[in-house]
């Protein structure tokens, strides 16, 4: 009898230190993605606030996504920044996988441009310094970000951006062409093209969003990525003299313009982060003082307000898993594509410095980041 009670104390203790959904009370839903919701949620336990990024295994499995879910738990088990909104644990059901992540609650960027339409010059520079520091950690490791765009940077409260949703962020390899996933409106021409690409795509990105921040649009507008693509072929953009806001520094279009070059070879940022942290327009710019995060942001919002837009917490027609569905779900081979989702930070410790990523054919180790040299010179626009 004492045997099977010191078993039992066993399987309770392991049961406490299993991560599940009845750990969590569930508050508001205040974002989407493509499988699902981002919830505002309050670990029962110790109290703490957490996003939670809820998954439907259906959509992913119908949206033959499944690689790029576990590529991104990955990812982020192997990542932590100041600069970047780490994941805290990973778990999973029968029908849905969990990724539990810092809360931010100042919004992302998208809503406040919603909001304000545009930025002033210091405020847009600080925006722009805050994602090259994430940038540049994540090329260090060898990753391309691939998807930089105002609904992926969220500020913190206290007004400092941090980078997020790692969904197509891949390990770069030379051979990449075929990895054409982002948004048409912020993706490089070399991936629009379906050219090998490398960390200069990252800083097009970069270049659309000081852009934007600078005009209230975007350099390339098009109902499709068809009619943007056709864009980016027929000119360059380009931020002339005359469409710089007063007070601007004119090195602040000099700087979206470069970053906006169509040739990746001649890209700002191309040659990595050095030479973009010292355009002229970052001159007498304190960088150590930003990473330690000692530095007043010229921009902070209200964070005892709702920073995103009302999201209905109630179950949508479409999350109701249909008959097939669930069929599909309870079997064995379909489970097992999930196998090894699971994960606690507080248990286990990350290996940034021998960074591996399973891609869908083998592993991959990438001992340096990418440069320019990484795009083909025979690349035309």
């Amino acid at each position: 009898m004492g045997n099977c009670n010191i078993n039992e104390k066993q399987e309770d203790l392991l049961e406490s230190n299993i991560t599940s959904i009845s750990n969590f009370q569930f508050i508001d839903a205040i974002g989407r993605g493509g499988f699902g919701k981002v919830w505002k949620v309050k670990k029962k336990k110790n109290k703490l606030l957490y996003a939670l990024k809820v998954m439907s295994k259906a959509k992913i499995i119908l949206k033959k996504s499944v690689q790029s879910v576990i590529n991104e738990r990955q990812l982020l088990s192997n990542l932590r920044h100041g600069f970047l909104i780490n994941m805290q644990s990973a778990f999973q059901d029968k029908e849905y996988l969990y990724l539990v992540m810092d809360l931010l609650t100042g919004g992302d960027l998208r809503f406040h441009i919603g909001r304000l339409r545009r930025f002033n010059e210091e405020q847009t520079k600080f925006f722009a310094a805050c994602i090259i520091i994430a940038l540049e950690y994540l090329h260090q490791n060898g990753i391309l970000h691939r998807d930089l765009k105002p609904e992926n940077l969220v500020f913190d409260s206290s007004g400092y951006l941090r980078l997020t949703d790692l969904g197509i962020a891949r390990i770069w390899k030379p051979e990449n062409s075929s990895d054409t996933s982002g948004t048409p409106g912020y993706m490089a021409p070399e991936v629009m093209c379906r050219h090998n690409h490398g960390i200069a795509v990252d800083y097009f990105a970069l270049g659309v969003i000081v852009y934007e921040c600078m005009l209230g649009r975007r350099p390339y507008l098009g109902r499709s990525r068809q009619e943007i693509r056709e864009q980016m072929l027929s000119k360059q953009a380009a931020i002339k003299r005359q469409e710089i806001p007063p007070g601007w520094n004119m090195q602040a279009g000099d700087f979206a313009n470069q970053l906006l070059q169509r040739k990746p070879q001649n890209r700002l940022g191309s040659n990595g982060p050095d030479e973009v942290k010292e355009h002229p327009w970052f001159k007498d710019f304190n960088w150590q003082k930003l990473e330690n995060k000692f530095m007043v942001a010229p921009f902070i919002p209200n964070c005892d307000e709702d920073n995103y837009l009302p999201s209905d917490g109630r179950k949508d027609s479409d999350d109701s898993l249909s008959q097939e569905q669930q069929l599909l779900l309870r079997r064995n081979s379909i489970q097992d594509l999930f196998n090894g989702y699971d994960y606690d930070s507080s248990q286990q410790q990350s290996s940034q410095n021998n960074l591996m990523i399973v891609s869908s054919q083998s592993s991959t180790r990438l001992s340096k980041p990418p440069t320019s040299s990484s795009t083909p010179k025979s690349f035309k626009l």
